[in-house]
């Protein structure tokens, strides 16, 4: 139980950034057959180079990588049947969590949300170069999350990021 938990929570995640890039990789892609003016390229440019600091690196390598792969060590340690049963939602901070980590993970979870709603009522090659530019990210998102995971198996007393869980007396 105690690998099956942190191999689910992971490859769950994984999974679920890989079914968002074959989903807006298509749309994305559609700008090659798309005759675009500079202003289209010099958008494509800061969407990817925007995309893959402020999502790829500061949003996933800096943070959501790391707590991903901490609250998997830590479910790996503290198997229970609930939590590996969900256990990529338990990576991802929406069960078990502290109420600050809870918070930002629905939190963000509502931004993104807004952000694709938003996306979406887009024309091409608009949502193609904002989407070309979130593929990106998430591309470097599952490379975040696939190199923690590889320094989480070299190193396992590498001390890393807390994985977030309530203190004992505040689970909830």
């Amino acid at each position: 139980m105690k690998t099956l938990g942190f191999a689910w929570g992971i490859g769950g995640i994984v999974l679920l950034l890989l079914f968002a890039v074959v989903r807006l990789g298509p749309m994305a892609l559609e700008l090659s057959a798309l005759e675009l003016q500079q202003i289209h390229w010099f958008a494509l440019a800061v969407s990817v180079l925007y995309m893959a600091y402020a999502e790829g690196y500061k949003g996933f390598f800096l943070a959501f990588a790391p707590r991903v792969i901490a609250r998997a060590t830590y479910l790996q340690a503290n198997p229970r049947p609930l939590h590996v049963l969900l256990a990529p939602v338990f990576c991802m901070g929406y069960i078990y969590a502290t109420r600050k980590r809870k918070l930002l993970s629905f939190g963000l979870t509502g931004m993104i949300v807004c952000f694709v709603l938003l996306v979406r009522l887009l024309p091409q090659p608009w949502r193609g170069i904002v989407d070309a530019g979130v593929v990106t990210g998430l591309i470097l998102g599952i490379a975040s999350i696939l190199y923690f995971l590889s320094q989480r198996l070299r190193y396992p007393e590498r001390p890393g990021v807390g994985p977030d869980v309530p203190e004992p007396t505040d689970a909830r």
